[in-house]
């Protein structure tokens, strides 16, 4: 465990009102509430809040850390009537799209991206794991691209958005590509290269600032990690950690291993990320290795496989192989908002369901 890759886990959430509409209470929650081990924060628009724990060795730091933020989030939005909601989109229709933070980087993007950022209404989870320097995180983007669409089914959280059935599993996933830098990483050859296409966008004006890569997997600006930000925020701290811990075990297999599953180009891996975000843990995802369509569980299963021996190493592999045997037997967040919408085809309930 002293070797371990030390990570850290953020989580976005909407805050909604006792009907499960947006509420626009979002900064007063953060502002009001006593600070739990962490790190509380402002989000885009007002009706946001995240989360970020401290650096963890363990998988319990992490979960302990994760329910003692939503405890704090959850309870400082009760005391303004409203409640905390762990879904990558918002279920319910609504007739107002909330107002941005004021905040001057965020009044510069929505004068500059438009309605993108009024819009593009999404809550993500991103985990972070320790890397040695910026040239090894971008051989171990290049190494582990392949795997993304397989993670991308596990939290897949935003099935029901605007009132209805999407289609989707992760409707976040489509929405959040709009955005010009968003989607997955090329198959970097350098860190130059890696540079050059940052450099490129800040030319261009796709990008105000260096914050604003939003890659599926990025080297992190403030922090000596590797950034992963494909996924819905999951709908519990346990599914977080789940991720979490598989993604550690899985960097530290990819960087141990050399070589990527496969060579895939952008148009290909976006087509595999596609699959993953319609279909989650219930449909069929593109395989890593062979790109070949399988059942979803089995291509996670190959995962966890893969990654086996890292996640022995940290005492993770029984968690990992116990949690996604849950989450195939009794459904992801989608699968879970879907049943629960198909009662009465109420978003209202949806919500209902999953907030903290």
């Amino acid at each position: 465990m002293t070797d371990a890759l030390t990570f850290g886990i953020e989580e976005e959430f909407f805050v909604v009102d006792r009907e499960g509409h947006l509420s626009q209470s979002g900064n007063v929650v953060v502002d009001s509430a006593e600070e739990a081990q962490g790190e509380l924060q402002h989000e885009l628009t007002r009706s946001q809040v995240e989360s970020a724990t401290g650096i963890c060795r363990t998988r319990d730091e992490a979960l302990e850390q994760l329910k003692a933020l939503r405890a704090e989030l959850a309870e400082a939005a009760a005391q303004r009537g409203a409640r905390l909601l762990p879904c990558g989109s918002p279920p319910m229709a609504e007739a107002e799209l909330p107002s941005i933070t004021p905040n001057p980087r965020y009044e510069r993007m929505a004068r500059h991206f438009g309605a993108t950022t009024r819009t593009t209404l999404t809550c993500g989870c991103h985990v972070h794991v320790a890397i040695p320097d910026r040239e090894t995180g971008v051989r171990l983007i290049r190494r582990i691209r392949p795997w993304l669409p397989a993670l991308l089914t596990l939290t897949a959280n935003s099935a029901i958005s605007d009132g209805i059935d999407t289609g989707y599993s992760s409707w976040r996933y489509q929405q959040w590509t709009r955005w010009p830098s968003a989607g997955p990483p090329p198959e970097f050859t350098s860190l130059d290269h890696y540079e050059g296409i940052v450099d490129a966008w800040l030319r261009a004006g796709a990008i105000l600032d260096r914050a604003m890569v939003y890659w599926d997997v990025r080297l992190s600006e403030g922090q000596p990690t590797v950034e992963f930000r494909f996924s819905d925020v999951a709908s519990t701290p346990d599914e977080a950690v789940l991720l979490g811990v598989l993604i550690r075990g899985l960097v530290t297999t990819v960087l141990d291993e050399g070589e990527p599953a496969s060579h895939l180009s952008n148009e290909v891996l976006r087509a595999h990320l596609w699959r993953a975000a319609r279909e989650g843990l219930s449909g069929q995802c593109p395989h890593p290795v062979t790109g070949d369509l399988a059942p979803a569980p089995k291509v996670v299963d190959d995962v966890v496989t893969f990654a086996a021996s890292a996640l022995e190493s940290t005492g993770d592999l029984d968690f990992v192989r116990d949690g996604c045997a849950r989450l195939f037997e009794g459904g992801n967040g989608a699968d879970r908002q879907r049943t629960r919408f198909a009662d009465r085809k109420s978003a209202e309930d949806v919500v209902d369901l999953f907030v903290v």
